[in-house]
């Protein structure tokens, strides 16, 4: 592996690519291969050849480009035409692999300088003084203890968890489900209408309570219209229903 040489202003075949790349704004998954090849050969003519380890890559890379430009100008033979793999692709794999860690480097240039600007004021507190400990006399925190004050300390810890405490909530009980068959629903219902003949359905609604009884009352109320067991009238929107029932 040589040693990477800075050649003007860029740092090697890779990076000239890219820079052209750029320089004519091409899709970079669909490089135009010829035109490429001839701004690149052009700049390599240009070199100075006097280091031949980085003239040496260049050349390298100039022989890929050649290669890829003839391999497109061929026909692809008949075994190939089912699995045909774009010439360009293992080109395009190693532009963008060089783009990632070119990128990268500049993010680190930059937190490289930003933590050149950081000063840390190096510790000047004395051994003796870091290594003091303090010795706390147990016997004179608790001369003035007494089993009053511990009784007072006790009851301001415990008031404490009851203030923790919700008064509303905690007194909820367990919330029991409402169970309403909608088929035993619908026989109830059969028999209110039967006996009252006629009534409104907001007078229906007072015999229980509950969204579950309200939503299993209005779907049995359908049900039994559905059957042809009911009848129903409202005059006007929003006006209360009146339910007839209907002789078999």
């Amino acid at each position: 592996m040589g040693i990477p040489v800075k050649l003007e202003v860029f740092e090697g075949p890779l990076d000239l690519l890219l820079h052209l790349i750029e320089k004519n704004k091409v899709d970079i998954y669909d490089i135009p291969i010829v035109l490429i090849t001839e701004q690149y050969l052009d700049y390599v003519s240009q070199m100075d050849a006097k280091d031949m380890d980085v003239m040496s890559e260049f050349l390298v890379m100039a022989a890929t480009l050649v290669r890829i430009k003839s391999k497109m100008l061929l026909p692809p033979e008949e075994e190939e035409e089912e699995e045909y793999e774009d010439p360009r692709q293992e080109l395009v794999e190693r532009i963008l692999e060089y783009k990632m860690y070119k990128y990268a480097s500049f993010e680190l240039k930059d937190r490289q300088i930003d933590a050149g600007r950081m000063l840390f004021k190096e510790p000047t507190i004395p051994d003796e003084i870091l290594d003091f400990k303090e010795d706390v006399p147990i016997e004179e925190l608790l001369s003035d203890i007494t089993l009053a004050k511990l009784q007072g300390i006790f009851h301001s810890v415990m008031k404490k968890q009851i203030e923790k405490i919700d008064p509303i909530r905690s007194k909820f009980g367990e919330i029991e489900k409402e169970e309403i068959s909608l088929e035993d629903h619908i026989v109830f219902l059969g028999e209110y209408a039967r006996k009252h003949r006629t009534f409104r359905f907001r007078k229906l609604l007072e015999k229980g309570r509950g969204k579950t009884y309200v939503i299993v009352t209005f779907l049995g109320i359908l049900e039994m219209m559905k059957m042809g067991k009911l009848s129903i009238i409202q005059e006007k929107l929003f006006d209360d229903i009146r339910i007839t029932y209907v002789e078999e």
